[in-house]
């Protein structure tokens, strides 16, 4: 499945709604170069269709990329449809998907600015298999492993 990258995003702080930048540098088992995610956890990049931010724009939010606090918002892609391991390509970047949705344990900063967070039920987070350069209006491509 193709798609594109509409925005990329980072914060310094987790909880927090994430700030739209020119572009992100992955790094191997580690995640986004100054991003509060990265580490060597199993949620190094979130994902979120932004199909699915046009729906909370329509009810009337103002919102940026990163409201939700994902690192990539894409276009042309449902990840409610992938599988956990399968691949994503980015440029020369490789992920492999580990997560699907989440569960929110505590009401954080993006609930309260966004009224509810869509990240645990349209999200999707992964590890870096390969490193690279991701910018807005990179093409992408979901591989069933």
């Amino acid at each position: 499945m193709k798609f594109t990258v509409e925005a990329v995003c980072v914060s310094s702080e987790k909880g927090i709604q994430k700030n739209e930048v020119d572009q992100v540098r992955l790094i191997k088992d580690f995640g986004i170069e100054n991003d509060a995610h990265s580490g060597k956890g199993h949620r190094q990049v979130s994902f979120l269709p932004g199909e699915a931010i046009d729906g909370m724009k329509a009810e009337g939010l103002n919102l940026k990329p990163g409201a939700f606090g994902e690192n990539l918002v894409t276009r042309g892609i449902d990840w409610s449809e992938v599988e956990i391991g399968g691949e994503i390509h980015i440029g020369e970047t490789e992920l492999l998907i580990t997560q699907k949705g989440k569960e929110c344990h505590s009401r954080c900063a993006i609930y309260y600015q966004a009224g509810r967070c869509i990240m645990p039920e349209m999200g999707i987070f992964a590890r870096v298999v390969k490193g690279g350069i991701i910018h807005a209006g990179s093409s992408g491509d979901y591989r069933v492993r």
